[in-house]
Parts: structure tokens; C-alpha cells; sequence
């Protein structure tokens, strides 16, 4: 799959996630405004109902003072309440009602009655409503007077700022009431407004949350998990479409590896067959041990592949035994010198280790070493400073390797223990391998129970440490 079509499908996919994203988002908001609007409803009708039970109180309150005042007015003697009867007798109706509307202005003026407001009934009365209508929510209230430009009763209490100017008007505006959203007027009428009553729900905007909680933290975690296996998945092609190249990179290097040693074979054996050189001796021998070298150096890049494709199926079986691991890093300093100090460079030791005794296969730990110094030598175009140092440490020994090379990035330092990978060498192409060498030192390492460390800058060079324990754990 190519770059484009991958980051064609990123895009695409990343398009429908927010889609998907602003969707959901538009729904739940639509669920909750539906939740506040029928919230609001049920509100509004309370208040209502309140206002109605507060006009039928001031009502009953007026006709009482009516019935008193009328009382007091009755005739004393019969012959008044004679007269009295007759008046009323052949009084019109609008009479009547003229005399009900005057009784009703004198006894139900809207600021007295709004001053009178019981504030247990107007208690109970939102309690009840509220509760009626399901609204279990901590609540604020007030009553609110135009004239005094003041609240006279707040949460079931009858404040003491009525009438009082030195109030401030900044403390006023952070009471909460005075950003209630619910207000409905009492009392009032065409001409006259004498107030409000305001409630406010601090808790709110929590409520109508809480109600569609679920359903956002589902398709929070829904969405998450989608985005996760979309982001792994997306991973994972590029990493197979790096291993893909690079498996590439190695068949390419493979096949020439093969082709130079079968192509050297090919001539030495028609050289061998050519009657000049059957009869001489000397020339058969070198043609022949030409012909065992380049086998050999076959047998051992064969022997490479098989290796790693058996520690990838974990079939490697490991030999366990006393090793000196000073002498085998005297010994594979012997077998690099030669190819070092024909590019002028030098390798030095300084075995410091107190205790280089270690349980470990001596094959493997042996080929490790052989691994690190011959990349050591490889990627130093000049004279290669290698410098091998052994120190003890808690649990075992540690080895490094350091190296005066063209080194990695950081990139490269995150992909040289991957099969196959090769680091570019730049303008550097006499560098041969099949990138496995590095694969197998930390395979091996990790099979003695080991840990391995990179350190390295461009040109500057590079350092394997390597730590290895004194014993291996038992099964």
C-alpha cells in the first residue's frame, strides 16, 4: 500500500471521527436542552400555582377585613336598618360592583398585600409545588419589592434591608436571586406591579448533566476505543510497511551476499578444470581451499538466517556453564585486530573486572562480542578507535563497547534491534549484512537474562553496554 493511499484513509477516517464526534455532541446537547425546557415548564407552572395560592390567601384576607369594616357600619337601629335594606334593595348591580371595587381598593392594595405575604404559606406552598412536579433540587428564593428595590423575604426568612439605603448596591448584586432565571410577577395588575418572585437552582446545570451522563461517558469510551484501535491500526501498517522494506533490504543484500561467493566458486571451479591448471598443484589447492572459503562464508550467512528464524520461534536451546568472560573477549579481539589495523586502527581493553566468572552459553555470548566489534568496525570509514572495558556490578559483570563511528540518530536508535534494519551509512557503501546481527544480540542477551543499552551521536560514535548476570535464575 502506498504513502497516499495510507494517508488517504487517515484522513478520511479522521474526518468520520469527528463526524461521528460532533454528532453524538449535537444529540446529547439536544437531549439536554429538551431536559431543561421541560425542566422550565415544570418550573413555571409551580410558580404559577404559588401565585395562584398566594392571591386566593390575600383574597380571603381582604374579604375578612371587608366583612369587619361592614360590620362595624351596620345600622344601630331598626328603623336604619329598614332604611338600609331598602337602599340595597333598589340599588343596581353597578352599583353593587362599584361599591365591591371600592371595598376591594381599600382592603386589596397590591403593595400592602405583596408587604403581607406570609412567608411559612409561600414556604410551603414552593415546597409542595416543587415536589409535586418532581423537582428534588436545593433551591434559593425571594420576594422581590419594586418600591423598596429590595428583596423583603429570602429563603423562607423576612430580610431586614427594607427601607435600607446604605445597602450596597455591589453586595446586592452578588446575592444569587438577582441572576435567577425564574421570576413571575404577584399581585400585579394594569396599572400597578408592586413585585416578584425569583427562584434560582445553584445545582442545575448539574441536574440536566446527570441525566444524560451515562449515555456521554458511553460514547466517550465508545468513540476512545474506536480511536484507539484506528490509531493502533495505522501503527501497525506503517510498522509492517517498514518491515516490508526492509525485508526487501535484505533480500536485495542477500541475494547479492550469495551471488558474490557462488560467482568466485563458479570461476575457481572452471579454473580448476582447465587442463593448464589440472597439472600444477599449487594452483589446484589455492582454486580448492578459494572454493572451501567461500562455502564456509555461504554456510556462515545460511547459518545467520537459520539462527534468528529459530530464536523468533524460540527454539534455541541454551548451554549453561562456568565462562571466563575476560577470555572471550580476548579471543574475539584477536579475530577483529587484523581487519581493524588494516584500516589503521587499534583496539584497547581494560578489563577492570574483579569477577569475570559467568553462568553462560560461551557460543552465543562469544558470537555477541564477534557481533559488536565487527559493527564497530564496519561503520568507522578510518582509523577505528574501539575500546572494550568490563566493570563489576550488583547481581554480575558489565561490558561496553565504544566505538569512534559515524553513529545513529535517534530515530535509528529506536529501530537497530529490529530484523532486517540496517542504519544508513550515508555516503559509505562497502557496508555488508543482512541487518540481523544486531536482532540476535538482543535476542541473546535477553535469553541470559541481560539488558542492553545504545548510547550514541552522529559522528561521534556509538556504545553497547551489556549487562550480564553471575547467575541465571533456576526454573
Amino acid at each position: 500500500m502506498s504513502k497516499k493511499a495510507i494517508w488517504s484513509i487517515i484522513i478520511i477516517m479522521s474526518l468520520s471521527l469527528i463526524g461521528v464526534g460532533v454528532i453524538q455532541y449535537f444529540w446529547v446537547k439536544r437531549a439536554v436542552d429538551l431536559d431543561e425546557k421541560n425542566f422550565n415548564d415544570k418550573v413555571t407552572i409551580a410558580l404559577n400555582n404559588v401565585k395562584k395560592q398566594l392571591q386566593n390567601d390575600a383574597e380571603v384576607i381582604a374579604e375578612q377585613k371587608i366583612y369587619e369594616d361592614t360590620k362595624l357600619t351596620e345600622p344601630k337601629t331598626i328603623l336604619d336598618r329598614i332604611i338600609r335594606e331598602d337602599i340595597d334593595e333598589g340599588a343596581s348591580s353597578l352599583n353593587k360592583r362599584i361599591k365591591d371595587l371600592e371595598f376591594r381598593s381599600k382592603f386589596m392594595n397590591p403593595d400592602e398585600l405583596l408587604e403581607g405575604i406570609n412567608k411559612d404559606n409561600l414556604d410551603r406552598y414552593l415546597r409542595s409545588e416543587l415536589e409535586s412536579k418532581n423537582i428534588d433540587l436545593d433551591y434559593e428564593y425571594g420576594v422581590y419589592s419594586n418600591d423598596y428595590k429590595s428583596y423583603f423575604i429570602e429563603n423562607g426568612s423576612y430580610t431586614a434591608t427594607i427601607g435600607d439605603t446604605t445597602k450596597s448596591s455591589n453586595v446586592a448584586a452578588m446575592n444569587p436571586l438577582y441572576k435567577a432565571e425564574y421570576k413571575i410577577s404577584l399581585f400585579d395588575n394594569e396599572v400597578v406591579n408592586p413585585g416578584h418572585l425569583n427562584i434560582y437552582f445553584p445545582g442545575k446545570k448539574r441536574f440536566l448533566w446527570s441525566n444524560v451522563i451515562g449515555i456521554l461517558l458511553s460514547s466517550i469510551l465508545f468513540t476512545g476505543l474506536i480511536l484507539f484501535c484506528f490509531s493502533y491500526t495505522i501503527y501497525v501498517i506503517f510498522h509492517q510497511k517498514k518491515v516490508s522494506e526492509m525485508k526487501t533490504d535484505f533480500i536485495n543484500n542477500m541475494t547479492h551476499e550469495f551471488k558474490t561467493p557462488i560467482a568466485t566458486i563458479s570461476l575457481a571451479s572452471d579454473s580448476i578444470l582447465s587442463p593448464s591448471i589440472l597439472e600444477n598443484k599449487d594452483k589446484v589447492t589455492r582454486f580448492i581451499n578459494i572454493i572451501k572459503q567461500e562455502n564456509k562464508r555461504m554456510l556462515s550467512q545460511v547459518e545467520k538466517v537459520l539462527q534468528m528464524a529459530q530464536i523468533e520461534k524460540e527454539n534455541v536451546e541454551l548451554r549453561f556453564n562456568p565462562l571466563n568472560l575476560h577470555e572471550v573477549i580476548q579471543d574475539a579481539v584477536i579475530n577483529a585486530e587484523l581487519k581493524v589495523q588494516a584500516k589503521g586502527g587499534t583496539i584497547t581493553t581494560n578489563l577492570l573486572a574483579q569477577k569475570p566468572i559467568i553462568m553462560a552459553d560461551g557460543t552465543h555470548i562469544s558470537s555477541i562480542i564477534n557481533n559488536l566489534l565487527d559493527n564497530a568496525e564496519k561503520y568507522t570509514p578510518e582509523s577505528p578507535l574501539i575500546i572494550i572495558e568490563t566493570i563489576d556490578v550488583k547481581g554480575g559483570i558489565e561490558f561496553s563497547i565504544k566505538d569512534n563511528g559515524i553513529g545513529m540518530t535517534k530515530d535509528a536508535l529506536k529501530m537497530i534491534f529490529e530484523k532486517f534494519y540496517r542504519v544508513h551509512t550515508g555516503n559509505l557503501h562497502d557496508v555488508k549484512g543482512f541487518g540481523l546481527g544486531l536482532s540476535y544480540v538482543k535476542a541473546m542477551v535477553d535469553a541470559h537474562h541481560g539488558k542492553v543499552n545504545v548510547k550514541s551521536e552522529i559522528g561521534q560514535g556509538s556504545v553497547f553496554t551489556i549487562f550480564l548476570p553471575e547467575k541465571q535464575p533456576t526454573k
